[in-house]
């Protein structure tokens, strides 16, 4: 990622003069951050919408991940229920594990290289790769697909979308929100291959307990009577 120097000339509205312009789109990511940065500028009818899904667009997740239980719970089955119960610890342990990523790389934030970039959410101290937002939709949305492929595929839209508003809003650079997805993805997936077998069991036996009511909609048969 090239860095790009806070002495480059900028115009009055902070934009860079034409030939620096020019050399800094053809510079990677920094280039691509610039290009919707660009795009930010010139749709400020989008703000209010973006800047409220990339700030509390992590309720959204929260619901799809309530849909997935309750999907499976309608299922009837305990290898479903167990990968619906699995979506949520998978979000979290790629979210814990996205921590030492954060702080053994210590990207700075786009805003901190590139001061007149325009940014619509607050300045914040965490470093910017990966993104801990792309990371979390990352997960669920893994984890969703291998509950639901129609669930998964909203998810997955939920989560790209996530992804371009963090860099939309300033927050990051199209890299962070990339790596964070493939972390989020990663972790989930795998979480859920290894653990799925152990949680099924263990919904199998629930289902003989008080607990059954949250683990499916299907009343027990009735007991035989001799």
């Amino acid at each position: 990622m090239m860095a790009l120097s806070p002495l480059v000339p900028l115009d009055v509205e902070g934009n860079l003069h034409a030939a620096d312009r020019a050399a800094v789109l053809a510079s990677g990511d920094t280039g691509d951050f610039l290009r919707v940065n660009d795009f930010a500028r010139h749709t400020t009818w989008l703000h209010g919408t973006a800047v409220a899904y990339a700030k509390y667009g992590v309720v959204l997740f929260g619901v799809l991940l309530l849909a997935g239980w309750w999907l499976a719970r309608r299922d009837h089955g305990a290898g479903m229920m167990a990968r619906a119960l699995l979506a949520p610890v998978g979000m979290l342990l790629a979210v814990a594990a996205n921590q030492p990523i954060v702080h053994a790389v210590n990207e700075p934030r786009p805003y901190t290289k590139l001061p007149n970039a325009l940014l619509l959410v607050h300045r914040s101290m965490d470093a910017s790769f990966p993104s801990d937002h792309a990371t979390m939709a990352g997960a669920v949305a893994a984890g969703l697909l291998l509950v639901s492929w129609r669930l998964g595929i909203a998810a997955a839209a939920a989560a790209l979308l996530m992804a371009f508003t963090r860099v939309y809003v300033g927050a990051h650079y199209p890299i962070d929100v990339l790596a964070g997805l493939a972390v989020g993805a990663i972790v989930a997936t795998v979480v859920t291959l290894v653990a799925a077998g152990p949680i099924e069991r263990l919904v199998g036996w629930a289902l003989s307990t008080r607990l059954r009511p949250l683990l499916t909609d299907e009343h027990p048969a009735p007991a035989c009577v001799a």
